[in-house]
């Protein structure tokens, strides 16, 4: 059906060859609706079913600029297309550029057999300068000797249906008949879709417009607009940097546990090998990425290429804008994206689930042996977790020690009492982060496997931690009692003189782990309570210091005070007063942390080697498919702080609660696609470990609006960088840098024929437990929702049915067994939008099933919220399933415009799912 391009180039040229046109402004965003009048058929008794190619040709370039098509209006005379015509600003569109209007007779949809009717040419200056921006045009025949009817041009605009209009526009099908006016979308509507802010993250747009009669016989204007995002490749990019340093941390850390037996020496240094090989791995593809140019998406023929498996596939926003006479503009987003999964490594041997469930129950046989104590994941985690506490916030409590002797030395009431607020903070974090008996337990093992171990035989048991009190908490003002302030588990409630206080906290130097002698586990305890007892003297010596100032300026103090400032050298500087007891808590966090640290280094020296015999091939894998689902949601995150600058409440809820992430599914629970889902589950559930930060951005320029991730495997912060004038107005939580959540949810209902199969012969227990358990956490965060932030927070839509009930409605849906029960998606994404939500589908790869999917949800907002009469539900769904954004994301894939469905497979697909007659076929996807 469609034109050559070689073929559509010569007949263009033949019109416009000798124009001799000068060039004039350029005209941005240009978009036209199309009607035709009295066509004649070659057999005059039938009625055409008709379709108008459009190109447009820049005649200066000499160069076809783009192609587009109405969809296909059957049985009449004088069609009215709902299809319309959009250029987007990327394309260079001037004022002389030359349109040709080709109209044909389809008479088999599938075969692309059509006729054609004749063809009309303007310039888009006629159109501009026409009255109304209307222009009627003859369609003359191939051999130009007759008229074949008129083809009517309309510049997009937006009104209400006058009963002339409709008299004078009557077709033969009562359901064409609609209205040509429509009002201007011009202004602020495309400044937020091709903004500065938007062009910096998201390229080569694709738009399409469409007109849509209302129940109320008006009419609506409506455009799709589909782009490419740059985070497709800036965030695998970083997250691989990330592994990297953290994995050559890794191997530093496990360098520096010292001197070990041989049988730990020989397993560190296979370890070290295998981090090695990783390490290459990754910079071998962080190369290959960099050289790669050209769009800003992985295509869905690429996805099992070795270099690009961390890079999402097919990674799309998209957004429909709707403008309706005498109503606020509205407008839906949604990320499509290939199911995050490994589909390099493959799914022979099944998903991540799958996976790390066998590796954790064999993971005990292999500990034993190789000599190894079997850590749990949840121990891992949190050796992990320690590792990670303690590297941001051992350099932070040294730099906030050396700040307060800084203020102690500018005399600064002020800042000495701020900053010895944030230094209790960060020490009682610090010491709550080692309170844990993992600890210990790490420390005996460790000393076990020094050269020269000594067992020691216990007779007692070892007392517990003494240390299980508050930490102090800075005075409130400078005022405090004099006994307000007392070292920990100290029962003294005078201040100890300066002798005093530096014995209790001189710690003897020694190595970290004594070799070649008796370990005591008591040991630890003493270190490790050093920390407070050092903290509550630097805040007994800094609240004297201060109530000293204050008496000082108030009278003289009596003789009791003034013993206890005599003992402090009164004449002497605060610096010179704090200086040793600050050293000596920076010493005792250095030692407890240095202690803490191979601990700590030597569980995950276990766990690695226990995953030897399969390298760290569970690793990569999970790296792999986090960085798609990161991607994704980054994505996402990002369209939606864009849309919701401006709104108010839904700042509010972003800092109070966070937001839902609502992950659409269309995965079958059959072959490998079970595979998938089950790397799927596992990555969505991976985006836990992530928070967002919002920053001010240095310039406008592009390249620092580009988000930035930093943390290692077990927690992300992606902070997000906007323009001055756009963090000026979000609120002070925002602008302060407060992490903010992220709920991911996942629901799946598989509908192709695989999913007959299963649903019949197979297993469909895990897509049952993903709904199960995500229906949970959305009904929890709901709970949390409601309880913080006011319903007027959330948009406003037509659905009477409120949240709750909608919940209530999925629940019960969830349970049911019911085959390909669609209802659930249906009523999780309108849950994900009430709830201001980010919305994403994907299926293998975000192209087919995927598009039947995002059209249908289309135009069931158009239903639901915006009166699309009934007559043209099924209509609009295939002009946008024929015509729109998502065939245009099958050609940028496959250089195809075919769906990649057989009719085999369809007659098992829900019927509203199903592409319209023509579309699709057997293609190589």
């Amino acid at each position: 059906m469609a034109m050559r391009e070689a073929e559509l180039t010569e007949q263009l040229w033949g019109d416009s060859a000798g124009a001799g046109v000068i060039f004039v402004s350029r005209v941005q965003h240009l978009e036209f609706s199309l009607a035709c009048r009295g066509l004649v058929c070659v057999s005059r008794d039938r009625k055409p079913n008709t379709l108008v190619q459009v190109a447009a040709l820049d005649v200066c370039e000499q160069s076809l600029l783009a192609f587009s098509s109405t969809e296909i209006v059957q049985g009449t005379r004088d069609p009215l297309f709902l299809t319309g015509v959009a250029f987007p600003p990327q394309c260079p569109i001037l004022e002389e550029t030359v349109i040709k209007l080709s109209v044909y007779d389809v008479k088999d949809k599938s075969a692309n057999n059509s006729t054609f009717l004749g063809s009309a040419t303007f310039s888009v200056a006629d159109l501009l300068k026409s009255r109304d921006q209307q222009i009627s045009l003859n369609l003359r025949s191939s051999d130009d000797l007759e008229a074949v009817g008129t083809v009517v041009v309309s510049r997009m605009k937006m009104g209400e249906i006058e009963d002339g209009e409709v008299d004078h526009m009557a077709t033969d099908i009562q359901a064409q008949k609609c209205a040509l006016v429509c009002e201007s979308l011009h202004g602020t509507t495309n400044d937020k879709d091709y903004g500065p802010l938007m062009s910096a993250l998201f390229k080569n747009p694709v738009c399409k417009v469409y007109r849509f009669q209302t129940l109320d016989s008006k009419w609506m204007l409506v455009r799709e607009q589909m782009a490419e995002s740059t985070l497709s490749f800036t965030i695998p990019k970083q997250l691989i940097t990330l592994h990297i340093q953290e994995d050559s941390r890794r191997i530093q850390e496990l360098k520096d546990l010292g001197e070990l037996s041989p049988h730990w020496d020989n397993l560190r240094r296979e370890v070290i090998s295998r981090y090695d090989q990783v390490i290459r791995s990754y910079q071998e593809t962080l190369e290959e990425l960099d050289k790669l140019t050209g769009p800003s998406f992985k295509p869905s023929c690429s996805k099992a290429q070795k270099y690009l498996e961390f890079i999402p596939i097919n990674l799309h926003t998209q957004r429909m804008r709707v403008t309706c006479p005498r109503k606020t503009d509205a407008f839906y987003d949604i990320i499509t994206v290939g199911a995050p999964a490994a589909h390099f490594q493959g799914f022979k041997s099944g998903g991540l689930q799958k996976l790390l469930s066998r590796y954790e129950s064999e993971k005990k046989s292999y500990s034993t042996a190789y000599q190894c104590i079997y850590y749990s994941p949840e121990q891992t985690a949190k050796a992990r977790e320690v590792l990670g506490s303690l590297s941001e916030l051992q350099p932070l409590i040294s730099s906030l020690a050396d700040r307060l002797l800084q203020a102690a030395q500018q005399r600064s009431v002020d800042a000495l009492r701020d900053t010895l607020k944030s230094l209790a903070e960060k020490t009682e974090q610090f010491v709550h982060a080692l309170k844990d008996e993992l600890v210990k337990s790490a420390l005996l093992a460790l000393h076990a496997a020094r050269p020269g171990y000594i067992s020691k035989t216990q007779t007692h048991t070892p007392p517990p931690l003494h240390l299980q009190t508050e930490m102090p908490q800075t005075p409130s003002h400078t005022g405090a009692e004099p006994d307000a302030a007392v070292c920990i588990n100290m029962d003294e409630v005078q201040t100890p003189n300066k002798e005093e206080q530096l014995a209790a906290v001189t710690l003897e130097r020694q190595d970290s782990i004594p070799h070649y002698k008796e370990y005591d586990e008591e040991e630890w305890d003493r270190v490790w309570a050093s920390v407070a007892k050092s903290l509550n003297c630097v805040i007994a010596l800094v609240d004297k210091l201060q109530e000293q100032d204050n008496n000082n300026q108030e009278s003289t103090p009596d003789q009791a005070l003034a013993d206890v400032i005599t003992s402090h050298n009164p004449t002497g500087e605060w610096r010179e007063q704090l200086s040793p007891l600050v050293a000596s808590l920076k010493e005792c966090v250095t030692e407890v942390g240095d202690r803490a640290q191979k601990s700590m280094t030597f569980i995950l020296l276990q766990e690695a080697v226990c995953s030897i015999p399969q390298g760290l091939f569970l690793q990569q894998r999970r790296d792999v498919v986090f960085s798609q689902a990161l991607s994704a949601l980054a994505c996402g995150f990002v369209m939606r702080l864009y849309a919701g600058l401006e709104d108010k409440g839904f700042l509010q809820q972003l800092h109070l609660v966070g937001l839902v992430a609502q992950f659409e599914s269309l995965l079958s629970t059959y072959s490998e696609e079970i595979g998938m889902l089950e790397d799927m589950e596992t990555g969505i559930s991976d985006l836990n470990r992530v928070t967002f930060r919002i920053t001010e951005a240095k310039s406008d320029d592009p390249a620092e609006l580009q988000p930035v991730v930093s943390g290692r495997r077990d927690y992300y912060t992606v902070e997000i960088p906007l323009p001055q004038q756009s963090f000026q107005i979000i609120p002070p939580e925002l602008q302060e840098g407060k992490p903010l959540q992220i709920f991911p949810v996942l629901f799946n209902v598989g509908i192709n024929e695989q999913q007959t199969i299963a649903e019949r012969f197979g297993d469909i227990s895990l897509q049952e437990r993903i709904n199960q358990r995500n229906f949970e956490i959305l009904d929890g965060y709901f709970k949390t929702l409601s309880d913080k932030v006011p319903s007027e927070c959330l948009p406003c839509f037509q659905t009477q049915m409120d949240v709750k009930e909608l919940l209530e409605t999925l629940g019960q849906n969830v349970v049911t067994k019911k085959r390909k029960n669609v209802e659930i998606l249906w009523l999780a994404g309108t849950i994900c939008r009430r709830l201001n939500g980010i919305r994403f589908t994907s299926c293998k790869s975000a192209k087919d099933r995927t598009s039947m999917s995002v059209t249908l949800e289309q135009c069931a907002l158009l239903r639901d919220e915006h009166q699309l009469s009934k007559d043209y539900f099924i209509r609009a769904l295939d002009c946008m399933r024929r015509e729109g954004c998502r065939i245009e994301n099958v050609q940028k894939n496959i250089k195809c415009r075919k769906y990649a469905f057989n009719i085999l497979q369809l007659m098992a697909f829900p019927k509203c799912y199903r592409p319209p007659e023509g579309t699709y076929g057997k293609v190589d996807s």
